[in-house]
């Protein structure tokens, strides 16, 4: 497998895993929080769908596309525990381990896409 072929396998796999963390959460009970429910919702079905297309090929609005899940989720993860989201507030690195997971694939998602930014080949 070439180093490229690997990187997008990784990226997609952790696109997914920041989709499945939000899947979990939407089943186990977020998807009754007003505005908040759909949004975990739509976010993990788009990080499933780009996982999906990012198997298959790595055009600049794929990878975009998938810079933009991970930053919006790392940047809803941050106001959830600062300023909150229509209302919504969480505390910590809680749920745990979701929150953890969440970050973790979130920050490789956007590590893997600076390097390969950096070695395109």
């Amino acid at each position: 497998m070439s180093t490229a072929l690997s990187r997008r396998v990784a990226l997609a796999a952790c696109l997914a895993g920041t989709g499945a963390v939000h899947a979990v959460l939407y089943v186990g009970g977020y998807r009754s929080i007003p505005a908040v429910g759909p949004a975990f919702l739509l976010q993990a079905s788009a990080s499933f769908a780009v996982a999906l297309l990012l198997l298959a090929a790595a055009p600049a609005v794929l990878r975009l596309l998938a810079a933009g899940l991970a930053a919006g989720a790392l940047l809803g993860f941050a106001l959830s525990r600062t300023v909150g989201v229509l209302g919504f507030v969480e505390h910590g690195l809680n749920p745990a381990p979701w929150a953890v997971l969440s970050l973790l694939f979130e920050t490789a998602v956007l590590a893997l896409l600076a390097v390969s930014l950096r070695r395109p080949g």
